[in-house]
């Protein structure tokens, strides 16, 4: 079983010691161009990782991430009213196409019956 991980931004000096920031936890990616590394670090040792990160002569500033703290569900959305609109018209000119084929299909099978 996989181990909560939790998002940290690491502001550095040099990219080029980023690498040393393995140990800490998972890279996800480096910017070269703003000097940053996004990486996933243990939740259960996440404050002690913050903290000796923060220690590190090549580390200007380290900051959580709050996507955890996001809620991902919707309970009060209202429906679109276009879609519903636009789902009952389509709705409505499917069966209207499901009637022409079956009066079709009952009137070729009076003529061969004839």
């Amino acid at each position: 079983m996989r181990d909560r991980r939790l998002g940290v931004a690491v502001w550095v000096k040099n990219t080029r010691a980023a690498k040393n920031l393995r140990k800490f936890g998972t890279i996800h990616y480096i910017s070269k161009r703003l000097q940053y590394v996004s990486m996933y670090v243990d939740a259960d040792q996440i404050d002690e990782t913050i903290r000796i990160m923060e220690m590190l002569h090549f580390v200007t500033k380290v900051e959580r991430s709050h996507r955890h703290e996001i809620p991902v569900e919707y309970n009060n959305a209202k429906p679109d009213k276009a879609k519903e609109y636009d789902y009952k018209q389509e709705k409505s000119q499917v069966m209207a196409l499901a009637e022409t084929l079956m009066a079709e299909e009952d009137i070729q099978s009076r003529v061969a019956s004839t």
